[in-house]
């Protein structure tokens, strides 16, 4: 079992947790990354603490982070992923609903994953074959079995002008097949709230590893099935396009998914029934 290196995670996490806290609906610096991508100094803030206290135990691993140098270095014997603000919108005006993410893997295997919710103080958490835990308490997948009783979750990529890509298609057609859908903006925690039973599926486009990393081996400990919908060549570990669920809603959701889109064209409109 990877004792110290859940040790950091949690060290790391925490740490970061605490600087968004401090700097939670405060002024601070935010520039664009994009024309809605925003990162702000708190982001900065935190990636550089996340940093310090990984390379201070393990100096000598990769640092694969969302504001740090974004090499993949897939043969990274070593590497961890981090993500130290998803949801930076939200944090920026003042939307209390984001987290941290840190994910370590070895020889591309992930076996260690923390996502950290700052303002629920809540520590979503898994090694590789212990099962999945939030805080000190054993966490699994529902059991929901149907899709029309579903409570689903989905994200947006921030290219809304690729119709292959930006979801819009997709979540019109699966909104008449579940029970409800939300959108909260950032990517971790619905995972982490996935393998915990809140919500029972989800499936997002456009996303990168550090949106992912930690989030599917929480699930996959959990009791959830995580399964990769853009095909991908051998030098890549983490899918940009992702379903995850308990294993009854994540099929589901993929045969849905599978009707109406392809990662190689744009969507073909469909009409849902009601």
């Amino acid at each position: 079992m990877k004792i110290k290196e859940l040790k950091i995670a949690k060290k790391a996490a925490w740490a970061a947790g605490k600087i968004i806290r401090q700097h939670y609906e405060k002024d601070f610096a935010i520039r664009h990354k994009g024309s809605i991508n925003l990162v702000t100094e708190v982001d900065l803030k935190a990636q550089d603490k996340i940093e310090k206290i990984i390379r201070k135990a393990f100096p000598k691993d990769y640092i694969l982070g969302e504001e740090g140098p974004q090499t993949k270095r897939i043969r990274a014997t070593r590497r961890w992923i981090v993500d130290p603000l998803d949801g930076t919108t939200n944090f920026a005006h003042g939307y209390p609903h984001f987290c941290v993410s840190i994910a370590f893997e070895k020889n591309r295997k992930l076996e260690v994953g923390v996502i950290y919710d700052p303002m629920r103080d809540e520590t979503f958490w898994a090694v590789r074959g212990k099962g999945a835990y939030c805080d000190e308490r054993r966490i699994h997948t529902s059991s929901t079995d149907q899709l029309r009783s579903a409570l689903l979750v989905t994200g947006f990529p921030y290219n809304l002008y690729r119709p292959e890509t930006n979801n819009l298609i997709l979540f019109n057609h699966m909104i008449f097949k579940a029970q409800a859908i939300r959108r909260d903006g950032t990517a971790a925690l619905d995972l982490a709230y996935v393998a915990c039973g809140r919500f029972d599926g989800f499936w997002e486009l456009g996303l990168c590893a550090w949106d992912v990393a930690a989030g599917i081996l929480i699930i996959t400990e959990a009791g959830g099935q995580c399964i990769d919908l853009q095909p991908r060549n051998r030098h890549e570990l983490l899918p940009s396009a992702l379903i995850a669920g308990n294993p009854h809603i994540a099929e589901s959701l993929h045969e849905e998914i599978k009707k109406i889109w392809s990662f190689q064209s744009t969507p073909k409109r469909k009409k849902s029934k009601k």
